[in-house]
């Protein structure tokens, strides 16, 4: 199976820092491309009222979701791997999905994306859905405790 076009969500957390490090030598080896797709999460603005705050919001969230695609572009520019960034919006999982179908990635390399304990719980997990209803290969990456950063 060839692995040139990889998808690699992220929002920007911590937790995401080892699933790039990981797509960037899948990359490397497999002379693949990095897609970096940060979706902007709609709930965290859909109940809000249209008012003056609701595009603060939004730029706010777009201006979070471009720093964290830009550092896997800058990491893997650093590598030597070829990357394209993008932003979407809606449900993570759902928008995740979406561009699996739509872009034809061979391989999602993804970290336990942001939501812990009680909104874990309420909302599932991104990465187990995403596992559970992409069409390629799921690579979820847990953190390397005491691994240095890229």
């Amino acid at each position: 199976m060839s692995f040139k076009k990889i998808l690699v969500p992220t929002d920007g957390s911590e937790l995401t820092k080892d699933a790039v490090r990981v797509a960037i030598e899948l990359a490397l080896l497999s002379g693949g491309k990095i897609t970096a797709f940060c979706v902007l999460d709609s709930s965290a603005y859909a109940s809000m009222a249209a008012d003056a705050a609701a595009p603060n919001i939004y730029e706010t969230l777009e201006e979070e979701g471009r720093h964290a695609t830009g550092y896997v572009a800058e990491k893997a520019g650093e590598a030597g791997v070829e990357v394209d960034e993008k932003l979407a919006d809606g449900i993570p999982a759902k928008a995740i999905i979406h561009e699996v179908e739509a872009g034809g990635y061979d391989i999602v390399v993804m970290g336990s994306l942001g939501r812990t304990g009680v909104s874990k719980f309420l909302m599932g997990s991104v990465a187990e859905k995403v596992v559970q209803n992409a069409k390629c290969p799921v690579l979820v990456v847990k953190p390397i405790a005491n691994h240095p950063q890229p």
